[in-house]
């Protein structure tokens, strides 16, 4: 069975760190791209962040650019979502989820992941 477990989430100040961890299981990260999306209230969901492990290719909205970095632990089975420099606008339910290798950036970004976790509340506040 294939499952996707976030958590890290937190209500941290802006300015402040948090790390998300999403721990697969059912098949092996390196088959897979494995990736973040959020939503906030009233507002649709968005890629945030996806990483192709076998290939250590990373990709990034722009708008997490340079503050959020993600990684992956194939030993663990685990991808991480650091968050660093986190400001309100962050504030959202984050989903992990994975999609096949076959699947472009763009193509990610418009249809979302083939299979979700559940999410985990980040809360930033002023």
């Amino acid at each position: 069975e294939v499952q996707l477990q976030a958590s890290g989430g937190g209500l941290v100040q802006a300015g402040g760190s948090l790390r998300l961890s999403c721990v697969v299981s059912g098949f092996t990260i390196d088959d897979y791209i494995i990736g973040w999306f959020r939503q906030a209230t009233g507002k649709e969901r968005e890629g945030v962040s996806f990483i192709t492990s076998s290939a250590s290719i990373t990709y990034y909205t722009d708008s997490v650019k340079g503050r959020f970095t993600i990684s992956s632990d194939n030993a663990k089975n685990t991808v991480y979502l650091q968050m660093n420099s986190l400001k309100p606008e962050d504030t959202a339910v984050y989903y992990c989820g994975a999609v096949s290798l076959d699947r472009g950036w763009g193509e990610i970004m418009k249809h979302g992941m083939d299979s979700w976790g559940k999410g985990t509340l980040v809360t930033v506040s002023s």
